[in-house]
């Protein structure tokens, strides 16, 4: 049986991993001059949208811990972080990023429609609430198939206040569906602070007046998450019906990688900083009988050298044939565009 302290050694590598690959996509996508270097002419590698989970990594880490290959995932367009802790390539992942033919989806999703069907995890979205659906259409077909699985869907804070949240939720429990709803509030919609605009306390309140046991943690607490996720997985697992964990950390990068943030209160993110998942991690392994700082250590540079790797290989990659943009669309017959 493995000790706390290997535990959550296990636990800091796969976040040091996410910060190490959310680092390189931002430098990646600014242009900028870091040790994951440049393009010859400071142009940005990554292109378009690039939604960061830099702060954020003991949510997906704690929960991905206790999910099979087998299980599914859906994701929100803030989705490298679960991506990574579910699995899939970390290689296959930057280059995807990158739009080179040798990622994840052949370059076609990029960053915000990242999926890697070998790992169960069936994609993140670009639309704010479109994964909750997606999750209990999975969970159903689940039951329906009598699979040994279940699906763990990510949504943010923001995705409480559309149609699809309330939607989901009341079909998982009607159905009583393998499903755990996993709320990642990080306190901001956009640009927007999320308390404002929403009534009431929140996420697992929410669920709980539709008859979903629900759970609040400290999503900067690794271990806090980690035992949280390991309960309420073993109930959805134990044919009691969908679960939700409403895990609260902070979104301590802006809207998207170019974001400033100016709109945020200074003092509030200072604040925010001093809660980081990762030095809170390191922290209390140290305390731990049995733990070393050089293991750690040894962790956070073989995290760094993977992501060095992993941007050089897709910065080499070629780019897409363009006979590939007829390939992965829907045929729909008569009348189709030719």
């Amino acid at each position: 049986m493995s000790t706390e302290a290997d535990t959550l050694a296990a636990l800091y590598r796969c976040m040091v991993r996410i910060r190490a690959f959310e680092n390189a996509a931002e430098v990646s996508s600014q242009g900028g001059v870091s040790a994951y270097g440049k393009s010859a002419d400071g142009s940005a590698k990554v292109r378009g949208p690039l939604h960061l989970s830099t702060g954020q990594e003991a949510v997906p880490a704690g929960v991905c811990a206790h999910l099979r290959r087998s299980d599914y995932l859906t994701s929100t367009h803030r989705g490298h972080g679960h991506t990574l802790a579910k699995g899939a390539d970390i290689q296959r992942m930057m280059a995807e990023l990158f739009g080179k033919s040798s990622g994840t989806n052949g370059g076609k999703g990029g960053s915000m429609h990242i999926a890697d069907f070998s790992v169960g995890m069936l994609g993140a979205n670009g639309v704010v609430a479109a994964g909750l659906p997606i999750a209990v259409g999975a969970a159903h077909a689940q039951k329906l198939q009598r699979r040994d699985a279940i699906t763990a869907c990510f949504f943010g804070d923001g995705a409480i206040n559309r149609g699809p949240f309330l939607e989901a939720l009341n079909w998982a429990r009607v159905y009583q569906l393998p499903v755990l709803f996993i709320c990642e509030d990080n306190r901001w919609s956009a640009t927007t602070a999320s308390g404002p605009m929403t009534a009431g306390a929140g996420a697992s309140a929410r669920a709980l007046s539709l008859d979903i046991a629900a759970e609040q943690v400290d999503g900067n607490d690794v271990l806090a998450v980690h035992a949280c996720a390991e309960k309420l997985v073993g109930q959805v697992r134990s044919d009691r019906g969908p679960r939700l964990l409403h895990a609260i950390t902070y979104r301590v990068k802006g809207h998207v990688s170019v974001d400033t943030a100016a709109y945020r209160d200074a003092q509030e993110l200072e604040a925010a900083l001093q809660t980081d998942p990762i030095v809170r991690a390191r922290a209390h392994y140290l305390t731990l009988p049995g733990s070393s700082a050089t293991h750690l250590d040894a962790i956070e540079r073989e995290a760094q050298q993977e992501v060095l790797t992993a941007v050089a290989l897709a910065e080499a990659a070629p780019w897409p044939d363009s006979s590939s943009a007829f390939t992965d669309i829907q045929t729909v017959g008569e009348g189709q565009w030719r």
